[in-house]
C-alpha cells in the first residue's frame, strides 16, 4: 500500500517498554554520533517527555563536553520516561533523521499521522512537521547561498591571483630585461676604456713621432749652421791664401810658390767637400724626411677615425643612459604596484588576525558564560535542596503546633475565632501538595540587605518574624516602611535591559501568595500575613552574577560627583573609574576602579538630560560628570582587561590618555618656546589628549606624516572653545582693517584669507566633536571654557577621517573654464584617460539620478551624461580618470568612495595674458577665466577635503603649467586623504 514499507524488523507499536530501550541501546553508539540533541529537543519537549529543566542541562551542562555526552545524556533522561520517551525519540529520529531511524529500527522513514503513536495531537503534529521542513529548506537555502557566495569568494581570488601572477611574471621578465641591459651597459662601458686606452697609446706615439721631427730640425740646423762656419773659415782661408800669395809673389822664391799652389789646392778640394753633401747622406736625410711625414699623415688618419669613433660611442652611452632611466622608472613603478599589493596583503592578513582574536575572545566569552551558567545552575540546584529541607521543616513544625493548639482549643471552650481559623488552617497545610519549584531572578542587593536585617532580628516585633506568634502593629508598620523604601530606590525611567539587578514583580508575589494558604480569614491586621515569601524565597544567591561586557545601572546621589571619583581614559580606550573616594555615596554602592563610565543620566533644570560617554573624549567626560547635581543613574561595564591595558600604556609612556582622534585646523596659530605647536590652516593634527596636565583650556597634538599615519612634531593647542574664540578675533581684524593704500589692502586681505577657514557647524547647535549630550536645550555657564555654547556655530576644527585611494586618483582641474581646456592634453599623456560620457533613456536617467549616479549632464534633456561607472570603469584599468566636471560632483563621489585630485589653478590678470591664444581657441575670453576662477575659489573651503593650489606665477606658459601639474599629481597620488563630515 502506498506509504507502507516492507518492515525488515519487528512492529514498534506492538513492543513493550523493554523491548524498545533494548533496541536503542543496541543502537545507542550509532545516535550518539549521529544524532544533534538540538534537533531533538524540540519534538520531545511538545511530546512532554522532557522539560524545560531538562533542555537546559543537556544544552548548558559544563561537564558536557561534546555533542555525543549530551545525547547520552538526553537518552538517560528519556529512560526515565519510560516507552513514551523510547517512542518519541524514535519519531524524532523519523522526522529529523530518518536515514538513522531506518538503520535502528529497520523501517522505512514515513511522515504519515498513522506512523505516530499519538503522543501529540494530530494538529500540533501537523504544525511541528510543517516548520521542521519550513526549517530544513531554509536551513538547505542559507547553506546553498553560503555555497554560492563562498564559489564566487573563491571565483574572484582565484582571478585575483592569476592577475598577481602575471604581474609577477611581468615583473620578473622586466628584471630580467633590466638585468640584459646592465650587462649590455657595463659591456659597452668596458669597450670605451678600452677605446681610451688606445686612444692614450695613439697620442703617446703622436708625441713621440712629434719629438723625432724635432729632433731632426735641430740636427739639419747643426749642419747649415757647420756649413755657415765652414764657409766662413774658407773666406777667411781665401783672404789669408790671397795676402800670402801677393805676399809672396813679391818676395817669395818659386819653391815656396809652387809648395803654396799645392796647400791652396788641397784647401781647396777640402772646401769642396764640406760645400757637397755626398749622395749617400742626402739619400738617407730624404728617406727619414719622407718617413717622418708619412707617420705624420697616417697619425693624423687615425686620430680623426678615433674621434669620429669617440662621438660615436659617446652617442650610443647616452642612449644606454636613457634607456637605463626609463628602465629605472618602470622598475620604480612596478616596485610601487609590489608595494601596494604587499599592503593589501598585510591589511588583509591583520584583518584576519582581527578577526580570529575576535572569534577567540568570542569562544572565551562563550566558555565563561558556560561556566557561570553551570556554577549558576549548581547553586541553584544546592538552594532547591535546601529549600526543600526548609520546606519540610516548616510543614513539619506547623503540623506540631496544630497538634498542641487542638488539645487547647478542646479544653478551653470558648476561643478567639481568629485563632480558631489558624488552627483549621494548620490543618489544611498537611494536605496540598507541595508547589513547584521555580528559578527565581537576582534581586537588587539593597533589598538583600534589607531582608538581611529582618532574618538576623529575631525578636517578636521584628518586621519577619520566624516564630509561630502574630506579628504585633508595631511590626506591621516598619513592615510597611521598608516595603515603601524598597519601591522607592528604583527610579521608574530606569532602562530594564542595561540594569544588573530588578525587583521581584508585585505579579509573582500574588501568585506565591495564592499558592500558599493564608492562615487568618477573619482578622489580617493580627494574623500573620503570608503575601510576602520568607527571606530564602526572595534571595537566590548573596549577589547578582556579574558579567563581563554586561552594563550595570547604579542610582544614588551624586551630588559633587568629580570629588566622590576621578576618571582616566578617552575616546579611543574609554572612560574608567580610576579612584573613590571611601565615604562617598559613589563608594557605598560598590563603585570600584576599573569600571567603564558607558552612560550618564541625571535631572538639570527640571530636565532629563542624558549623556553617553562610550566614545566620548576625556574631557567631555569631565564635563558631563560635572553637570551632576543631585540623584543620578550610572552605566557601568566590568572591562578589567581594558582598564590594566590602559594603565600598563600610561606607565610606560605609549599614551598620555585615551584619547586619539584626527581634526583638520581651519585657522593659522602661532607657536611660542613653552610648547605651543605652530599651526596653519588645512593642516591635520592627531589630538592624543584633551586634558594634559590636569589643565582646561588645550590639547596636546601632533603634526601627522603627509604619506603615512605618523606622529611628527608634537605640542600644545587651544581647545575647541578657545581656539574659536581666536578665530572670532581673527575674523573681527580682518572686517574692520583701516584702508590706507589700495596696493596694500589687497595683499594683507590675501594673507589674511589664508589665513583662515570658514567653516559653520549648520543646522547643529552645539560642539561636533562631542557625542554624547543628547540634550540640544541644556543650558551652560557662560565662564566654563569647557562647556559647550550653541549660539557660535564657526569651527576652528572639523574632525576628519583617513582614507587610503587606490593607485590611480581620479583628477579635477579648476577653474571650469580652464580645466576643460587643459583636460584634452592631459587625456594625451600615458596613465590618462577622458572621461566618457554614457547615453541613457528616460528611465535609466531617472532610476540613475534617483540612486545619485549621475554626476552631470552635457546635453540637452540630461540623456548623455556623466555617470560613477564611467568613472569606475576608467580606474578599474589602473589610470586617472580626467573628470570634466565642476564641484558639484565630489560630494556623490565621495559617497561612492572615489576620491579625486582637486587642483585649484589660482588666476590673475598677468596669468590670464599668458593662455590668451588657448582661450581665443574655445571661444572663451580672459575676463570670462576671472570671473569663474573668483566665483568658485570661495566654494572649496565648503569641500570636506583638502585640495591643491597653484600660483600664478609658478609657470610661464602652458607647457610649464602642464609640467607642474604632472608632478602635483605624481605627489598628491602618494598622499592619504583626509575627509570630513558633510557639515553643508
Amino acid at each position: 500500500m502506498a506509504g507502507e514499507c516492507v518492515p525488515k524488523g519487528p512492529d514498534l507499536k506492538e513492543m513493550g517498554e523493554e523491548e524498545l530501550w533494548e533496541l536503542i541501546n543496541d543502537n545507542r553508539h550509532r545516535i550518539s554520533l549521529g544524532a544533534r540533541p538540538c534537533m531533538l529537543i524540540p519534538y520531545l519537549r511538545q511530546a512532554r517527555v522532557l522539560t524545560e529543566m531538562d533542555q537546559d542541562e543537556i544544552l548548558s551542562c559544563h561537564n558536557l563536553t561534546n555533542r555525543s555526552m549530551r545525547t547520552s545524556y538526553m537518552l538517560d533522561l528519556l529512560r526515565t520516561q519510560g516507552r513514551n520517551g523510547a517512542v518519541a525519540l524514535l519519531e524524532s529520529l523519523m522526522i529529523h533523521y530518518p536515514t538513522l531511524y531506518t538503520q535502528v529500527t529497520g523501517h522505512e522513514a514515513s511522515t504519515e499521522p498513522s506512523r505516530f503513536s499519538g503522543l501529540i495531537k494530530y494538529s500540533e503534529l501537523t504544525e511541528y512537521l510543517v516548520r521542521a521542513v519550513t526549517g530544513m529548506q531554509k536551513e538547505l537555502q542559507e547553506a546553498r547561498h553560503e555555497a554560492c557566495r563562498l564559489g564566487a569568494r573563491c571565483t574572484s581570488l582565484e582571478s585575483e591571483i592569476g592577475q598577481m601572477m602575471e604581474q609577477e611574471e611581468k615583473t620578473r621578465c622586466l628584471q630580467s630585461d633590466y638585468e640584459h641591459m646592465r650587462r649590455q651597459l657595463a659591456a659597452a662601458h668596458r669597450e670605451v676604456t678600452k677605446l681610451k686606452d688606445e686612444k692614450c697609446d695613439l697620442y703617446v706615439r703622436h708625441t713621440a713621432a712629434i719629438e723625432e721631427k724635432s729632433a731632426v730640425n735641430i740636427r739639419c740646423r747643426d749642419l747649415n749652421l757647420q756649413v755657415y762656419q765652414l764657409q766662413t773659415e774658407l773666406r777667411k782661408a781665401q783672404t789669408e791664401t790671397d795676402f800670402q800669395k801677393r805676399r809672396s809673389l813679391r818676395c817669395a822664391s818659386p819653391a815656396e810658390t809652387q809648395q803654396l799652389r799645392e796647400e791652396v789646392s788641397s784647401l781647396r778640394r777640402q772646401l769642396l767637400e764640406a760645400e757637397k753633401f755626398t749622395p749617400a747622406r742626402e739619400d738617407i736625410l730624404a728617406q727619414d724626411l719622407a718617413d717622418a711625414v708619412d707617420s705624420r699623415t697616417e697619425l693624423a688618419e687615425q686620430l680623426r677615425c678615433y674621434r669620429e669613433e669617440n662621438e660615436r660611442l659617446l652617442r650610443e652611452n647616452e642612449e644606454l643612459l636613457d634607456q637605463k632611466e626609463r628602465a629605472s622608472l618602470q622598475v620604480q613603478q612596478l616596485t610601487l604596484d609590489c608595494e601596494m599589493h604587499n599592503q593589501k596583503s598585510k591589511v588583509i592578513q591583520s584583518q584576519l588576525r582581527e578577526l580570529q582574536a575576535e572569534r577567540d575572545q568570542a569562544y572565551l566569552s562563550r566558555d565563561e558564560a558556560q561556566t557561570q551558567i553551570a556554577r549558576s545552575l549548581a547553586e541553584k540546584d544546592t538552594l532547591r535542596s535546601q529549600l526543600l529541607e526548609l520546606q519540610e521543616r516548616v510543614f513539619t513544625l506547623r503540623a506540631r503546633v496544630g497538634h498542641r493548639e487542638l488539645p487547647q482549643r478542646d479544653s478551653s471552650g470558648e476561643t478567639d475565632p481568629s485563632w480558631g481559623s489558624q488552627g483549621s488552617s494548620s490543618e489544611e497545610l498537611r494536605s496540598p501538595t507541595r508547589s513547584r519549584l521555580r528559578r527565581m531572578e537576582a534581586i537588587n542587593p539593597a533589598s538583600i540587605r534589607f531582608y538581611n536585617t529582618e532574618c538576623e532580628d529575631l525578636t517578636p516585633n521584628s518586621v519577619r518574624s520566624r516564630n509561630a506568634e502574630p506579628p504585633s502593629p508595631e511590626s506591621l508598620r516598619r513592615r510597611e516602611e521598608i516595603l515603601y523604601t524598597e519601591s522607592s530606590y528604583e527610579t521608574a525611567d530606569t532602562d530594564s535591559s542595561l540594569d544588573d539587578f530588578v525587583f521581584l514583580s508585585t505579579e509573582c508575589e500574588v501568585k506565591q501568595s495564592q499558592r500558599l494558604p493564608s492562615t487568618n480569614n477573619n482578622n489580617s491586621t493580627n494574623g500573620l500575613s503570608r503575601t510576602s515569601a520568607p527571606p530564602f524565597l526572595m534571595r537566590s544567591r548573596p549577589q547578582a552574577v556579574r558579567i563581563t561586557g554586561r552594563v550595570l545601572t547604579i542610582s544614588f546621589q551624586g551630588e559633587a560627583l568629580l570629588s566622590q571619583l576621578s576618571v582616566v581614559g578617552g575616546n579611543k580606550m574609554g572612560v574608567f573609574v580610576n579612584e573613590v573616594t571611601e565615604g562617598t555615596a559613589a563608594h557605598a554602592v560598590g563603585i570600584s576602579p576599573g569600571a567603564q563610565i558607558v552612560e550618564v543620566r541625571c535631572e538639570q533644570n527640571q530636565q532629563a538630560l542624558r549623556m553617553v560617554l562610550e566614545d566620548s573624549t576625556l574631557e567631555e567626560a569631565l564635563w558631563a560628570l560635572d553637570q551632576v547635581r543631585g540623584f543620578c543613574h550610572l552605566s557601568l561595564r566590568p572591562s578589567q582587561d581594558a582598564y590594566a591595558n590602559l594603565l600598563q600604556q600610561l606607565q610606560s609612556g605609549e599614551a598620555s590618555s585615551g584619547d586619539s582622534f584626527y581634526v583638520r585646523v581651519n585657522m593659522s596659530l602661532p607657536g611660542d618656546p613653552a610648547g605651543a605647536l605652530a599651526v596653519s590652516c588645512n593642516d591635520i593634527l592627531h589630538v592624543t589628549n584633551t586634558q594634559p596636565f590636569s589643565t582646561n583650556g588645550i590639547w596636546h597634538a601632533s603634526h601627522v606624516h603627509l604619506c603615512q599615519l605618523l606622529d611628527l612634531q608634537s605640542g600644545t593647542v587651544p581647545n575647541y572653545y578657545r581656539a574659536q574664540r581666536q578665530l572670532i578675533r581673527a575674523i573681527e581684524d580682518m572686517s574692520f582693517q583701516t584702508k590706507k593704500c589700495q596696493k596694500v589692502e589687497r595683499v594683507v586681505a590675501q594673507q589674511k584669507q589664508k589665513a583662515v577657514r570658514i567653516v559653520s557647524t549648520g543646522r547643529q547647535g552645539r560642539n561636533p566633536l562631542w557625542v554624547s549630550v543628547e540634550d540640544s536645550k541644556a543650558k551652560e555657564s557662560a565662564g566654563d571654557v569647557c562647556a559647550p555654547r550653541g549660539c557660535v556655530t564657526l569651527m576652528p576644527y572639523t574632525l576628519v577621517t583617513p582614507h587610503y585611494p587606490p593607485i590611480c586618483r581620479p583628477i579635477l582641474l579648476l577653474p571650469t573654464i580652464l580645466g576643460r581646456i587643459l583636460n584634452q592634453k592631459l587625456a594625451g599623456w600615458q596613465g590618462f584617460q577622458l572621461c566618457e560620457p554614457e547615453a541613457l533613456t528616460s528611465s535609466e536617467h531617472a532610476s540613475r539620478l534617483q540612486r545619485s549616479e549621475v554626476l552631470e549632464g552635457c546635453g540637452q534633456g540630461g540623456k548623455p551624461c556623466y555617470t560613477l561607472q564611467s568613472v569606475e570603469k576608467v580606474m578599474k584599468k589602473g589610470i586617472h580618470c580626467v573628470l570634466p566636471f565642476g564641484l558639484d560632483c565630489v560630494r556623490r563621489l565621495h559617497r561612492a568612495e572615489i576620491f579625486p585630485i582637486i587642483i585649484f589653478i589660482t588666476q590673475s590678470a598677468r596669468s590670464a595674458r599668458k593662455l590668451r591664444s588657448k582661450l581665443h581657441r574655445h571661444g572663451r575670453s580672459e575676463e570670462e577665466l576671472l570671473a569663474c576662477s573668483q566665483s568658485e575659489e570661495p566654494l572649496l573651503d565648503k569641500l570636506p577635503c583638502l585640495y591643491r593650489s597653484l600660483a600664478p606665477d609658478s609657470w610661464c606658459d602652458s607647457n610649464a603649467l602642464l609640467t607642474s601639474l604632472r608632478t602635483i599629481i605624481w605627489e598628491e597620488q602618494k598622499k592619504i586623504v583626509w575627509v570630513e563630515p558633510d557639515l553643508w
